[in-house]
């Protein structure tokens, strides 16, 4: 018995040896022309709040910490990135068009009140990205403001 276990954790450590070598693509591109802070005017406290919550899933530049280099936690990360870029990317935000732009910031507001984003697990991690309720009634107050702005200026054309 003592053998087999000895061989089964010889193996473990070996396979967790090798899938480092298997390492995810990164998502740090440079910020575009196309992103949303390139984009729309984002207030400096709005800007703090979608980098510290948002911008690490929801773009295509993630600050990577220490524990992203290891196999298998940098898989999940990168499959819980690529999610949340197919929901929303800020960094594709021109090539929205209005609607989607309008129903992306009602989405942004509903899931912070409801606290469902950022996830638990990120945030767990990232204590910066713990929304207060202020931070919550700013980001909500300035979607709807940018959401009016952006239908006035679609109306105005």
């Amino acid at each position: 018995m003592r053998r087999f276990l000895r061989f089964f954790l010889v193996l473990l450590l070996l396979t967790f040896i090798v899938i480092q070598f298997f390492q995810t693509e990164k998502n740090n591109e440079q910020v575009s022309s196309k992103h949303i802070f390139k984009q729309e005017e984002v207030p400096e406290n709005i800007r703090q709040i979608l980098t510290a919550a948002c911008l690490d899933c929801h773009s295509n530049q993630t600050n990577y910490l220490w524990y992203n280099k290891i196999a298998p936690v940098s898989w999940i990360i990168d499959k819980h990135i690529q999610h949340g870029k197919s929901e929303l990317n800020f960094s594709e935000w021109e090539t929205m068009d209005i609607f989607e732009k309008i129903t992306m910031l009602e989405e942004v507001c509903q899931e912070t009140e409801r606290k469902t984003m950022p996830l638990k697990s990120y945030s767990t991690l990232h204590p910066k990205a713990k929304l207060s309720d202020e931070q919550i009634a700013a980001l909500c107050a300035w979607t709807t403001k940018l959401s009016e702005e952006l239908l006035a200026n679609a109306a105005g054309k």
